[in-house]
């Protein structure tokens, strides 16, 4: 993946804040969800961006997590067994 400018990503995180994100892969909104918190903590955006770009991450965040949910159930589907977790494992 080639990486980006600073610019490019905040221009990329504006045209993608347009689609809507149950449009997304789970690999865009996280592209998109990374972009937004660069552009959060690095630069100085007036308030109202911000809110608006905040609002979008949280969107992000809630429509990552369910599908990563959802993988996690058809998983276990298929295996018939419960996942345990990466901490779990290593005690």
């Amino acid at each position: 993946m080639a990486k980006t400018t600073k610019t490019s990503k905040t221009l990329e995180t504006s045209e993608t804040s347009e689609t809507s994100i149950e449009n997304l892969t789970y690999e865009e909104a996280l592209i998109e969800l990374e972009g937004i918190v660069e552009s959060l903590e690095g630069e100085q955006n007036p308030l109202e961006d911000s809110m608006k770009l905040f609002e979008r991450g949280q969107a992000l965040v809630v429509y990552c997590g369910a599908l990563l949910e959802s993988a996690q159930l058809k998983v276990q589907k298929l295996t018939g067994e419960t996942i345990s977790s990466f901490e779990d494992e290593s005690e």
